[in-house]
């Protein structure tokens, strides 16, 4: 085997994975799999660019990059996904975190809500959400719950891993291993979302996570209808906190409309959509005030 150097390598490795697999990150795909490799960050691709590599290192990336022409996700063969300022362990009994949800993050920091706000994080996967705002906010009491064992295991070990005292991984189904007087100023959702028959299911990394936690019934809109409802049960209405609490989920590009009337519907109030970063939609919210709604109808 003859020598190839760093740029030789990661360009035909970029050109196999994008004719392979059709990824349109199959540069970054191929520099992720070296660093990984070689135990180095990405700049020190950048700064030695005509550096030869042995055969061995060569030979191992072939095996590492036979696996991503096989259409395994890039974070599966790494074993983790930096997400928020974060590197969180991930593996098939979860999705994997993506960037657009940061956009979840970001809108959740911004929100009014009190200094020692509890906060709910259903669906946690990772446990990417719910660890990212309590990286932010310390003083925040996060709830992180999963219906799936193998999931529940993962974000714990993420939040040891994190060291992220202010947050307690739990198994439930949905909202089902609460206590009936649970209340939180914020519950925030990433649930599955997608149509089954959405023919993409069969497309890209997808395929090798778990469909229950991108499938819905209802054209996707199953599980959202359900937290929508019953969401206003958990959510904050005393008067220790005035103006309720705050809904917040992802959903599909083309949902926006139809979870804002959903909202409308069960009664959220200041109901907006926010874009992700390819400017698609994709993160709505509401606020629910179980006693404003109460002073409306004693009126």
């Amino acid at each position: 085997m003859s020598a190839l150097t760093i740029q030789a390598l990661l360009a035909s490795a970029a050109s196999r994975i994008a004719l392979a697999i059709d990824s349109d990150t199959a540069r970054l795909d191929a520099e992720l799999l070296l660093c990984e490799l070689l135990e180095r960050e990405r700049t020190y691709l950048f700064t030695w660019p005509e550096k030869q590599l042995d055969d061995a290192t060569v030979a191992g990336f072939e095996d590492l990059l036979a696996r991503r022409l096989a259409g395994e996700p890039v974070a599966h063969i790494l074993g983790y996904r930096e997400f928020w300022s974060l590197s969180l362990k991930v593996n098939n009994s979860t999705l994997i975190p993506r960037p657009d949800t940061e956009v979840l993050v970001e809108t959740a920091l911004q929100l009014p809500l009190p200094e020692a706000a509890r906060v709910l994080d259903l669906g946690t996967g990772t446990g990417a959400i719910a660890l990212a705002l309590a990286s932010e906010q310390p003083t925040w009491q996060v709830t992180a719950l999963d219906s799936s064992a193998g999931a529940v295991a993962l974000a714990e070990s993420n939040r040891q891993l994190c060291e992220l005292p202010n947050v307690r991984v739990l198994q439930s189904d949905w909202f089902a291993g609460l206590a009936a007087t649970d209340r939180y100023e914020l519950i925030v959702s990433n649930p599955p979302y997608i149509d089954p028959l959405d023919p993409h299911l069969r497309q890209g990394d997808v395929r090798f996570e778990p469909l229950s936690a991108l499938i819905a019934k209802e054209e996707g809109l199953a599980d959202i209808r359900l937290i929508i409802d019953s969401a206003r049960d958990f959510l904050c209405a005393s008067p220790r906190h005035p103006g309720g609490g705050w809904l917040m989920l992802e959903h599909g590009y083309d949902q926006a409309e139809a979870v804002r009337e959903l909202m409308r519907g069960a009664g959220y109030q200041q109901r907006r959509t926010v874009r992700d970063y390819g400017g698609q939609n994709r993160v709505t919210l509401g606020c629910f005030d179980a006693l404003g709604d109460l002073k409306r109808d004693e009126a």
